[in-house]
């Protein structure tokens, strides 16, 4: 799938899907009208499958183009949708309920089970993510060994990615129509350009669960003093200030980023590495 049938999508104008195979699994699509109506199936066994004429079924197998993509006519009416096909089959990013709603710092839509019952059948979850401009997403990673296949909407920003033996595998500008994909246990990073930033990520688990380095929610405010004094190899002082800072949500506005200080920006970059 490309990025551009995936912003369609996401725009409403388009209808666009994604496969995930494992490893080593190789998926082709099987276009059944043209295994068919093309010359796969004699015109004998086709009449016959469908309880017609062959004098119909060569005129019909003479109309067919082979590729799979047909024009519309002028006069097509396109089928109305109808609001009972939606329910437990579609949800609206755009109108439901947040998860997450920081001031000055973003906005986050979780979709999983309990908004979108049928994402549990297939296995995949998602969110959307809205920054404010010069605003950060803490550094995260998908405790569920999970993968995340992130479409950037609006917007720009920079993003880091961290590897689980610790060394940066990326560090880069992402604008709106990249696609990028954050392989299981890797810690993410993004701080939105002045204008703001937008994405929606694919997570191959239908209840996506996320492990924030830095904010209130960090796993490093659940340790206590000393185990952080010796991991980091500071003193008492250092470690204080550390663990007093960043009490807010994993979503953080630009107002108090820059006033973080040099020597604690340096230790929030030291990743977390689950084995």
């Amino acid at each position: 799938m490309s990025a551009w049938s995936f912003r369609k999508c996401l725009e409403g104008t388009g209808v666009a899907g994604i496969v995930l195979p494992e490893s080593e699994e190789k998926v082709m699509p099987l276009p059944f009208l043209l295994v068919l109506l093309h010359g796969g199936f004699t015109t004998e066994s086709v009449s016959r499958a469908w309880d017609l004429d062959e004098s119909f079924v060569k005129d019909l197998v003479g109309k067919q183009s082979g590729n799979g993509i047909v024009q519309l006519h002028g006069n097509f009416k396109r089928p109305e949708p109808k609001k009972e096909h939606r329910e437990g089959m579609a949800l609206n990013c755009e109108e439901a309920p947040l998860d997450v709603d920081i001031k000055k710092g973003g906005r986050v839509v979780v979709l999983n089970t309990n908004n979108l019952p049928l994402v549990g059948e297939v296995g995949l979850g998602a969110d959307l993510v809205r920054l404010v401009g010069s605003a950060m997403c803490s550094p995260r990673f998908s405790c569920d060994s999970a993968l995340q296949v992130t479409y950037v909407i609006r917007g720009s920003g920079c993003l880091q990615v961290v590897g689980v033996d610790g060394h940066r595998v990326l560090e880069t500008t992402v604008k709106a129509g990249n696609l990028l994909i954050v392989p299981r246990f890797f810690v993410v990073s993004k701080i939105a350009a002045p204008d703001g930033m937008e994405w929606f990520s694919i997570i191959t688990t239908p209840n996506p669960i996320f492990t924030h380095l830095a904010g209130r929610t960090s796993v490093w405010k659940a340790l206590s003093p000393q185990v952080l004094q010796a991991a980091f190899d500071v003193d008492a002082n250092t470690e204080k200030l550390f663990h007093s800072r960043r009490t807010s949500e994993f979503l953080m506005p630009f107002s108090s980023l820059h006033q973080i200080d040099k020597k604690l920006s340096l230790i929030f970059l030291v990743s977390y590495s689950p084995q």
